[in-house]
């Protein structure tokens, strides 16, 4: 069964790089990020560890951890990460779980459908301080992921959890957000007291609230 949005994420005990985690309590009361790999020492994904291990700054502001996945042993993963720190020019700074008996991967449904046995899809799940999935993402071995996507994201969820607002196309943070249809007309100068601009009934656009 896939994981949906707005279900509990999964917990679990796994090896890391990292010494053995509990998901749920490695989150705390904070948000995460989990993203599998298909295998040690490809080529993509490579560059993608590399990626957020210069961006945990960034994940840090916004209160997330982050953790990623292969299937392969934590030997592997360890000689794995010599060679990440090396090419990408950085250093690992979060967990990879080794996942050798594949049980996180199927409980999070990351077996690759039609692939060997054991080879995971390259997935991305964002959990919320709840437990709750709030997003999901698979992209195919031949993409590299967007990770300022995958933050952009976070500050719309982050947003619009403390907030009646969504976030339109390309938003960024910063940006006008719309008002929710669930806020009334007659409610909106109070609860959104920079102003807002009717564009339609249905669109009602107002400054980011917590800017």
């Amino acid at each position: 069964m896939a994981v949906k949005l707005g279900e509990v994420a999964p917990d679990f005990t796994a090896k890391t790089t990292e010494g053995e985690i509990r998901f749920h309590e490695y989150l705390g009361d904070g948000w995460g990020v989990l993203f599998s790999h298909p295998a040690d020492f490809t080529p993509v994904c490579t560059t993608e560890l590399g990626t957020v291990a210069k961006l945990k700054d960034e994940f840090e502001k916004r209160n997330v951890k982050v953790m990623a996945l292969s299937i392969d042993p934590l030997d592997s993963h360890m000689k794995w990460i010599d060679d990440i720190n090396e090419t990408q020019g950085t250093k690992m700074n979060y967990p990879i779980i080794a996942d050798e008996d594949g049980k996180v991967s199927q409980l999070y449904d990351m077996i690759h459908p039609g692939a060997a046995e054991k080879t995971t899809v390259r997935s991305v799940f964002v959990v919320g301080p709840d437990k709750k999935v709030k997003l999901t993402l698979t992209y195919p071995p031949s993409t590299g992921r967007n990770f300022d996507e995958i933050l952009r994201v976070i500050d719309s969820l982050q947003l619009t959890a403390n907030y009646s607002v969504a976030t339109p196309a390309d938003w960024k943070e910063g940006e006008d957000v719309v008002i929710s249809p669930s806020v009334p007309d007659e409610e909106i100068p109070s609860r959104f007291p920079k102003g807002h601009k009717v564009i339609r009934p249905y669109l009602r656009m107002t400054p980011q609230p917590d800017k």
